[in-house]
Protein backbone atom coordinates (compact mmCIF):
# COMPACT_ATOMS: atom_id res chain seq x y z
CA UNK A 1 0.00 0.00 0.00
CA UNK A 2 1.45 3.52 -0.77
CA UNK A 3 1.33 5.92 2.10
CA UNK A 4 3.04 8.92 0.24
CA UNK A 5 -0.38 10.17 0.81
CA UNK A 6 0.54 11.06 4.56
CA UNK A 7 3.14 13.06 3.30
CA UNK A 8 1.12 15.14 0.82
CA UNK A 9 -1.37 15.88 3.32
CA UNK A 10 1.15 16.69 6.38
CA UNK A 11 2.44 19.24 3.54
CA UNK A 12 -1.05 20.60 2.70
CA UNK A 13 -1.94 20.93 5.58
CA UNK A 14 1.45 22.74 7.13
CA UNK A 15 1.02 25.12 4.79
CA UNK A 16 -2.88 25.40 4.96
CA UNK A 17 -1.86 26.79 8.23
CA UNK A 18 -0.68 29.93 7.66
CA UNK A 19 -3.81 31.48 6.23
CA UNK A 20 -4.94 31.85 9.83
CA UNK A 21 -4.15 35.28 11.54
CA UNK A 22 -4.41 33.76 14.93
CA UNK A 23 -1.45 32.42 16.68
CA UNK A 24 -2.95 29.91 18.68
CA UNK A 25 -4.76 28.67 15.61
CA UNK A 26 -1.84 28.55 13.55
CA UNK A 27 -0.08 26.61 16.10
CA UNK A 28 -2.37 24.13 16.87
CA UNK A 29 -2.40 23.31 12.82
CA UNK A 30 0.97 23.41 12.60
CA UNK A 31 1.22 20.48 15.58
CA UNK A 32 -0.83 18.67 13.28
CA UNK A 33 0.37 18.36 10.47
CA UNK A 34 3.80 17.49 12.07
CA UNK A 35 2.03 14.66 13.93
CA UNK A 36 1.14 13.48 10.37
CA UNK A 37 5.01 14.04 9.21
CA UNK A 38 6.03 12.23 12.75
CA UNK A 39 3.33 9.23 11.08
CA UNK A 40 4.89 9.44 7.83
CA UNK A 41 8.88 9.59 9.10
CA UNK A 42 7.99 6.26 10.94
CA UNK A 43 6.22 4.71 8.13
CA UNK A 44 9.37 5.24 6.08
CA UNK A 45 11.62 4.61 8.35
CA UNK A 46 13.43 7.90 8.72
CA UNK A 47 14.46 9.24 11.98
CA UNK A 48 15.05 12.43 11.37
CA UNK A 49 11.76 13.18 9.64
CA UNK A 50 10.51 11.98 12.78
CA UNK A 51 13.27 13.87 14.84
CA UNK A 52 12.34 16.97 13.50
CA UNK A 53 8.75 16.75 13.38
CA UNK A 54 8.76 15.42 17.02
CA UNK A 55 10.52 19.12 18.06
CA UNK A 56 8.20 20.73 15.77
CA UNK A 57 5.16 19.18 17.18
CA UNK A 58 6.77 19.55 20.85
CA UNK A 59 7.55 23.51 20.29
CA UNK A 60 4.31 24.23 19.11
CA UNK A 61 2.61 22.44 21.99
CA UNK A 62 4.74 24.28 24.44
CA UNK A 63 4.00 27.77 22.95
CA UNK A 64 0.27 27.11 23.65
CA UNK A 65 0.78 25.67 26.72
CA UNK A 66 2.57 28.76 28.11
CA UNK A 67 1.09 31.37 26.33
CA UNK A 68 4.24 32.70 24.25
CA UNK A 69 3.24 34.47 22.01
CA UNK A 70 4.74 35.49 18.48
CA UNK A 71 6.74 38.56 18.21
CA UNK A 72 5.28 41.71 15.99
CA UNK A 73 7.49 44.63 14.75
CA UNK A 74 5.41 47.44 14.81
CA UNK A 75 5.79 50.28 12.08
Amino acid sequence: MNLEWIGWLATAVFAGSYVFKDAATLRKIQAGAAVLWVIYGWIIHSSPVVAANVAVAGMALWSLLTGSKTSQVEA
